[in-house]
């Protein structure tokens, strides 16, 4: 029952660089990427329930069950126990949101990773990582980087993952009052689509790059608003595509100045760089916990 009571974590996510390098046969764009993992997160909670129903305490505003990532990630676990003969019953879920829809941070990603992650070993299915991966692929392009667990170079539409060392850092993120649709900008006909490939050693964290960034600024004032705001920063830049905005630093006490002058006018979070998952620094804790 311990494992029960425990709120796991699903962690942000920056994307350092997006170049989009190709177009598959079925439309689907082809990536680099880097996604940096944050100590910033949702947390999620999961109670059994006996009726056979999966159903989230508190719906999210907007977003119908079906289309819920978190659900759907839910039903496809209890799909894979019944593929092992495994009568894994209901549940109930209750979300605690902290990263904003929307905003290129991962949020409904990552939740359904954690929904996966949490899952496989509250209802001991005992599912290798590269099958959670898969079926978190089913949901969504950046769902498998956190079912992977560490910052990574990502290719492919994203699920081609390698774990990266980036360097130890802090983060303050802009959220501007928009929702910026990835649809739409992946659909937009100005879209660069033809970026030159790099290698992971010509990449460096100090020179952000995001082909989506001209498209997102032009579609979407707030964020080109944003961006401004986070001029006098050797180093800023749009995550994903966006609407958050990101600047780096050295050490928390620059981040916090950065932060307490801009939260008069923006809403504005600090966030520690980490290249492990706190979602399976938590997992880890909980395996040496259950064993003891």
């Amino acid at each position: 029952m311990a494992l029960w009571s425990r709120r796991w974590p699903a962690p942000a996510k920056l994307n350092l660089m997006l170049r989009i390098v190709g177009r598959r046969a079925d439309g689907y764009h082809l990536l680099q990427t880097v996604f940096q993992i944050l100590d910033y997160c949702d947390y999620l909670q999961f109670t059994a329930r006996n009726d056979g129903g999966i159903v989230l305490d508190r719906p999210l505003d907007g977003v119908p069950d079906e289309d819920n990532l978190v659900i759907r990630a839910a039903r496809l676990m209890r799909e894979r126990a019944r593929d092992l003969g495994i009568d894994v019953g209901g549940l109930a879920i209750s979300i605690t949101k902290n990263l904003p829809m929307g905003g290129g941070l991962g949020g409904g990603s990552s939740d359904a990773a954690t929904t996966l992650v949490a899952l496989n070993l509250l209802w001991d299915l005992r599912l290798a990582g590269s099958e959670l991966a898969a079926l978190g692929l089913q949901l969504g392009a950046d769902v498998p980087v956190f079912t992977h667990g560490y910052s990574a170079w990502a290719e492919g539409v994203g699920e081609h993952l390698e774990p990266i060392a980036l360097p130890d850092c802090w983060y303050v993120v802009i959220v501007p009052e928009c929702h910026v649709s990835t649809g739409e900008v992946f659909a937009h006909s100005e879209l660069t689509r033809d970026s030159q490939p790099i290698t992971i050693g010509e990449f460096s964290p100090l020179v952000p790059y995001n082909d989506c960034l001209a498209v997102v600024t032009q579609c979407y004032p707030q964020v080109k608003r944003a961006l401004n705001a986070l001029a006098a920063c050797s180093v800023r830049g749009l995550t994903g595509t966006g609407g958050c905005v990101y600047a780096s630093f050295v050490s928390e006490p620059e981040a916090r100045e950065v932060e307490s002058a801009l939260g008069t006018q923006w809403n504005v979070f600090v966030a520690r760089a980490v290249n492990r998952s706190p979602l399976f620094v938590m997992l880890e804790d909980a395996l040496k916990c259950s064993a003891c």
